[in-house]
């Protein structure tokens, strides 16, 4: 049996685990991120991989390679981490340093979403030809499109369902970019406005939508609402097989699913009533980034 090591690298959290060639998820270890400075982020990523080896029974030398999951535009030729909106790396030539500081050869990189989005496919082992879209609601939106076994990339920024422009119902602006307004902190930033508590965070406004309070309902509600305009683009343009849902957000709150396709079945005409059943949440919870990091060690 191979072994890797992947990493999920953000701006709050470093974790990293051992994975098998067949994915399953082996040992894992997590650290905090320090954004501070690049060297100090740097030595963190180093620290956590140097912890999971130390309290792992299975030896450096049956190590395969590493893939690190890195967020925003990664160069992943030149193995450089090229820019990160919540990191301090730019044009960071991180498979050189990892290479030189943990001795060993075979590294991969690439966008985080991509990496998350690539376990997600192993596991729903479609057919060859079918087309798969994984979608991540956490501090960002994002999508990833994998079709025949292979990302579709567009000119490097495909993907980015966080910009597209949506209705944005509570909001001063009637239309804003999808991310402004059904991402994590768009959420909790409204939730401490409407509430006037700054002490409100994004677990809060679900506990209350689940406890019935009113306020935190609309809330969640105008959320879905613009949630629902960029998944029915996505179905439309691309008429996925199958769309999976992760991200802290969706993953911690798997009602969204429900809410999102009622919303959903009030667009969609006959001939794309289909989709509503081929949207999922993932099985993998918050850990297929480490486990898609690893699989793309054995498959590059």
């Amino acid at each position: 049996m191979k072994y890797a090591i992947g990493l999920d690298i953000g701006g709050t959290k470093i974790a990293a685990g051992i994975v098998n060639e067949k994915g399953d998820l082996i040992q894992k270890e997590i650290l905090p991120s320090d954004p501070s400075d690049q060297e100090r982020m740097f030595s963190q990523v180093k620290k956590c991989v140097e912890q999971l080896l130390n309290h792992s029974s299975i030896p450096i030398d049956q190590i395969y390679g590493i893939g690190a999951g890195i967020p925003g535009k990664v160069d992943r030729a030149k193995g450089v981490a090229v820019f990160q909106n919540n990191l301090p790396w730019s044009n960071f030539p991180f498979i050189r340093r990892i290479k030189e500081s943990l001795k060993i050869e075979n590294v991969v990189i690439d966008n985080d979403v991509y990496m998350a989005a690539f376990a997600e496919w192993k596991e729903a082992n479609l057919n060859k030809d079918e087309l798969f879209v994984y979608c991540t609601i956490s501090t960002g939106i994002a999508i990833s499109i994998i079709q025949g076994g292979e990302f579709i990339r567009g000119a490097g920024f495909a993907g980015e369902l966080g910009l597209i422009p949506v209705y944005a119902p509570g909001e001063e602006t009637p239309v804003m970019r999808l991310e402004e307004t059904a991402a994590g902190p768009a959420l909790e930033k409204r939730a401490k406005k409407v509430y006037a508590d700054d002490s409100f965070t994004t677990k809060m406004i679900f506990d209350a939508y689940i406890a019935g309070d009113l306020t935190a309902r609309k809330l969640i509600n105008d959320m879905v609402t613009s949630l629902s305009h960029g998944i029915y683009m996505i179905n439309s343009l691309l008429d996925p097989h199958l769309i999976v849902f992760g991200g802290s957000v969706a993953s911690k709150n798997s009602f969204l699913l429900g809410l999102l396709k009622e919303r959903l079945a009030e667009f969609v005409i006959d001939e794309q009533k289909h989709s509503l059943e081929d949207l999922k949440m993932s099985h993998l919870g918050n850990e297929q980034g480490i486990i898609g990091a690893g699989l793309r060690v054995f498959h590059p």
